[in-house]
C-alpha cells in the first residue's frame, strides 16, 4: 500500500465528514509508535493526532515515564478520519483503515508499540476483551512487541487512578525496550 495516497483516501463514509486525513507525525524510524483510536475535532482541524487535551496528557506521561519528547516517536490512529461527533469508530471503519495502519507499521518499523484505548488495542493486538483486562499485558503485533493502555480521555474523566495505571503500563512498555 502506497502511504503517499493516504491523504486522499475515500474508502469509507468518514471521508465525507472529515476536514482532512490525519496521517500521523513523528520520525521515519521511531523506537516507539503510539496508536490511538481516531482523530477528534482538534486533530481534524490541526492535522496531527493527539494535539488536544488528551494528547497533552499522553505526551506528558510518555515524557515522564519513558523520557521521550513527542518528536522522538511516531503517533497515529487506528482510524485516520474523525468520526462524526467524536463517536467511537465502527468496526467496518477500523477494518477499512487497517491496511493503512499495517503499512505505517511496516514502513516505520518501530521497536515497540503502544496502543491507547480499546479501539487501538483491538486493531493492533487483536484483543477481544476490553482495555480493563488487557492493559499492561505485553503482546505482539507480528514481531513488534507492545502494550495497550487506557486512552488519556479516560484518565481525564477517571482521574488519578487511571493516570497511575497508565504510568504502570508505560513502565511495562519500557521493559520491552523503549
Amino acid at each position: 500500500m502506497d502511504l503517499s495516497e493516504l491523504p486522499f483516501c475515500q474508502a469509507c463514509g468518514l471521508s465525507a465528514t472529515r476536514q482532512r486525513v490525519v496521517v500521523g507525525s513523528g520520525p521515519a524510524a521511531p523506537g516507539l509508535m503510539v496508536v490511538g483510536e481516531a482523530p477528534g475535532r482538534t486533530e481534524d482541524e490541526g492535522g496531527e493526532p493527539f494535539i488536544g487535551r488528551s494528547g497533552q496528557l499522553l505526551v506528558r506521561l510518555i515524557f515522564e515515564e519513558l523520557g521521550l519528547e513527542r518528536a522522538q516517536y511516531f503517533i497515529t490512529n487506528a482510524v485516520k478520519c474523525r468520526p462524526p461527533q467524536n463517536r467511537t469508530p465502527r468496526v467496518g471503519e477500523v477494518a477499512t483503515c487497517h491496511a493503512w495502519l499495517e503499512a505505517q507499521i511496516a514502513t516505520h518499523r518501530p521497536a515497540v508499540l503502544l496502543a491507547v484505548g480499546n479501539v487501538a488495542a483491538k486493531a493492533i493486538f487483536g484483543f477481544e476483551e476490553g482495555i480493563s483486562r488487557t492493559h499492561g499485558r505485553p503482546s505482539n503485533c507480528g514481531e513488534v512487541p507492545g502494550v495497550a493502555t487506557y486512552h488519556p480521555a479516560a484518565a481525564l474523566r477517571g482521574g488519578p487512578n487511571v493516570v497511575d495505571v497508565m504510568r504502570a503500563d508505560l513502565r511495562v512498555l519500557h521493559s520491552l525496550g523503549v
